[in-house]
């Protein structure tokens, strides 16, 4: 059963909830199925369109509901309770227009359009900046993807690996060194316009549709060119803090609260012939249980907490929570992978058979090491923190003791 009242008590939030939870529970009939298939659920995605879901975290000038962080996190949590792979997806698309709404990112004609398209015709959006050689564009590696400038516009080569969603997309973000230059380009392109090579084969999250995106000589027009970095210069989209890459350890709790209650369940009902009763009455399982329970409501606390600080910080302090919000996704990710082991620990040897979900949680839970931003990194980020703020309090105040 969901605690997601602990932390979510708007009434209209609720409405909304309640529709998200019912096709959750659809979404987990389907789950086990593209899983084993590692097929891409497109009737999840219509659902999520017909429901209108898709455009919730639009601004309302352009017909959405302009959507809290604190309020998408519970739906993102409820849809990892019925398939993380469709959450994980999804949030992807939810949590960009957030991000592109706080930073002012894309030039405002073109954000309009890509706005206005999500609500009316249900269009999905993603970023995909990762590349076979460069890995992830945190470690800063330059693009080999190229752009060439040519009359009115752009063409554009190279190869996008990790491209969540790609089976929907029609927007997508990609980065492309510009040649004859040192610069770094942010394009809009459409899925119309890229080669999808179905190369997504992995142990978990299976059905989240990261397949490589190809692209050979695609143009693109002058105004699609939406920021040009100079070597070392971050993103216009790094300037919130990066308040939505939440959906990620929401994501990865809603798994864990899913086996949590699956392990719960079956403590409950099992009674081995041994026993006078249900093992959920041996003091070695209540110790797991009573475990399970203490590390999700620690971790949850923890990303709600951050997501309501992020929603109420003015524009200007968003990015001095980026050490925290990047500590949620490390805690909260160890949390889910901890949970979901006390929970296999429960049901025993069944919890490795494929006719229960929890080997499938197991998996997918542990993709959350893969995603940004890397422990090292958010580590580092703390770490600099606590410097940073002992140096101001010693300059502010000579007196204070070195030791």
């Amino acid at each position: 059963m969901s605690q997601l009242h602990w932390f979510l008590d708007d009434e209209k939030a609720l409405k909304r909830f309640k529709i998200i939870r019912e096709l959750s529970q659809q979404f987990s009939n389907r789950a086990a199925l593209h899983d084993t298939d590692s097929s891409f659920p497109h009737e999840n995605i219509a659902a999520l369109r017909q429901a209108g879901y898709v455009g919730w975290t639009v601004p309302e000038m352009y017909g959405g509901l302009g959507l809290s962080l604190y309020e998408l996190l519970a739906h993102q949590e409820e849809l990892a309770q019925g398939d993380g792979s469709t959450a994980l997806a999804i949030g992807w698309h939810m949590g960009l227009f957030l991000n592109l709404s706080a930073t002012d990112a894309l030039p405002e004609e073109v954000f309009a359009e890509v706005a206005t398209t999500a609500v009316q015709n249900g269009w999905l959006m993603n970023s995909c900046a990762t590349e076979p050689a460069t890995g992830s564009p945190s470690r800063g590696g330059r693009p080999q993807t190229t752009a060439r400038q040519v009359e009115d516009g752009f063409l554009l080569t190279g190869r996008k690996t990790f491209s969540t969603l790609s089976p929907e997309l029609h927007w997508i973000l990609i980065t492309a060194g510009i040649e004859d230059s040192e610069d770094v380009g942010e394009f809009l392109i459409t899925g119309n316009q890229v080669q999808i090579v179905e190369t997504w084969n992995m142990m978990g999250m299976r059905a989240t549709g990261s397949h490589d995106i190809v692209m050979e000589n695609i143009f693109v027009p002058h105004r699609y060119l939406v920021a040009r970095l100079k070597p070392g210069e971050k993103s216009p989209r790094n300037r919130d803090g990066g308040g939505w890459m939440l959906h990620i350890p929401a994501c990865y709790l809603g798994i864990a609260m899913a086996a949590r209650d699956f392990a719960v369940r079956y403590a409950a009902e099992y009674r081995p012939n041994s026993l006078a009763q249900p093992i959920a009455h041996v003091p070695h399982i209540q110790e797991k249980l009573g475990q399970m329970e203490m590390k999700l409501l620690s971790a949850r606390t923890l990303m709600y907490d951050m997501a309501r600080r992020w929603d109420r910080a003015s524009k200007s302090d968003r990015p001095t929570l980026r050490p925290a919000l990047g500590a949620v996704k490390t805690i909260a990710v160890q949390a889910a992978m901890d949970v979901v082991d006390l929970a296999m620990r429960v049901v025993g040897a069944q919890s490795l058979s494929r006719s229960y979900p929890l080997e499938r949680f197991y998996r997918d839970v542990r993709a959350g090491l893969h995603n940004p931003p890397m422990d090292d990194v958010v580590l580092r980020m703390l770490s600099e923190a606590a410097v940073n703020e002992i140096q101001k309090a010693r300059n502010s105040d000579s007196r204070l003791p070195l030791f």
